[in-house]
């Protein structure tokens, strides 16, 4: 090559140690799965939705009018599901890791989760009118970290098993008195009750077996598209075909179970809203594997740093509402405000130039520095 052409490579070729090529390649390399993100991303913004829209009819397929109801319940069940795809792949992805380093990456999620914990009962103690999933997050990385070593051969059966028969256990758990008692509602809320960690530790396992299956393979992505259409069919068909309603939930053990109402967490809205989660990871890491990975990287920014996203929803709202409403709590009165657009355009603006010009999100730097410092790496050879 002379010497004029290798100059012009050199000025249109970005030195591979530059700042902004560093952060580039942080939203944009190997390291990252963009289908991933871009699943995460859409079940943050989904729990905006519902968060601070009025949703008032069910979801209903052929009835565009109802579609904005998607997001409930099953945004939180996305969100969950890829809790455990993050787990996944931090202990190793489709090769498990072993020994001391998967000691350590197990030591450091347990830090994480007790951060996160902590940071939802902040985030409660604001005052704002939702039911925070982080509480209910952290139990369920907790609850997980045994099932690490397993591979993908148990880890679906398993998470299958899981959520047929936990639903049963959790219509008993639900109707204790204690939930009734002054201690009920406090021990709900650091508990994340409204996301019950025993039944929802279901989407958490099935997240995990699919990060071992390799969730970067076309195979498991095709699959999980098919599975997962054909499990929201059977549950929102039964769910359909049965009729039930709240009354009829609250009038019988049978009604409370065989139920598809969001955060019913009956047996047939964990099979539907759970196979739902399935077919939108496959479908997003499908639609990554084409240009739309570009059309929807400010989605995939929001994916990257989904816990700055959350709780900066939570903490804008909280003092907007103290600003402006009586009180934190008043839901009307929020909702009344439309803050669902101005809230999502700006999450999204912010995320995409701050995934691009700074890297990654503050409070996931936050968690993996503490994380880190708390459980350091075994340097012994």
């Amino acid at each position: 090559m002379s010497g004029r052409g290798a100059s012009e490579t050199q000025r249109i070729t970005p030195p591979a140690d530059g700042w902004l090529t560093t952060r580039w390649e942080r939203l944009n390399g190997p390291a990252r799965i963009g289908g991933v993100d871009l699943a995460r991303g859409l079940a943050v913004l989904g729990m905006f939705a519902a968060h601070l829209l009025w949703i008032t009819e069910p979801f209903a397929v052929l009835d565009p009018g109802t579609w904005v109801a998607v997001v409930s319940g099953r945004s939180s069940i996305l969100f969950a599901t890829l809790a455990g795809v993050s787990i996944g792949l931090v202990t190793g992805g489709r090769s498990a890791l072993t020994g001391d380093a998967m000691n350590t990456a197990r030591g450091r999620l347990a830090v994480r989760a007790g951060l996160l914990w902590v940071l939802g009962i902040l985030l409660i103690a604001t005052g704002v009118p939702v039911f925070v999933i982080l509480p209910a997050y952290a139990l369920m990385f907790l609850l997980a970290l045994p099932l690490t070593s397993l591979p993908a051969r148990v880890l679906l059966p398993l998470a299958g098993a899981l959520a047929l028969f936990l639903p049963f256990v959790q219509v008993v758990l639900d109707a204790l008195p204690f939930w009734s008692s002054p201690l009920g509602e406090p021990v709900s809320l650091g508990l994340g009750w409204h996301y019950p960690f025993l039944t929802w530790i279901a989407f958490v396992v099935a997240g995990l077996g699919v990060a071992r299956a390799g969730v970067t393979r076309l195979r498991v992505q095709v699959w999980l598209v098919v599975a997962g259409v054909l499990l929201a069919a059977v549950g929102y068909g039964l769910g359909a075909a049965n009729g039930s309603d709240p009354d009829a939930e609250a009038a019988s053990y049978l009604g409370a179970l065989w139920t598809v109402r969001p955060h019913s967490t009956g047996l047939l809205e964990v099979i539907g809203s759970g196979g739902f989660a399935l077919a939108v990871l496959g479908l997003c890491l499908l639609a990554c594997r084409t240009v739309l990975v570009w059309v929807a990287l400010p989605l995939r920014a929001v994916g990257a740093m989904p816990l700055t996203a959350y709780t900066l929803q939570l903490v804008v709202w909280a003092v907007v509402a103290a600003a402006v409403l009586d009180r934190v709590g008043d839901l009307v009165g929020f909702r009344a405000l439309e803050p669902f657009w101005p809230l999502t355009i700006g999450t999204v603006a912010l995320c995409t130039a701050w995934a691009l010009l700074v890297g990654r999100g503050p409070l996931e730097t936050l968690l993996d520095t503490a994380s880190r410092f708390a459980v350091p790496a075994d340097r012994r050879r």
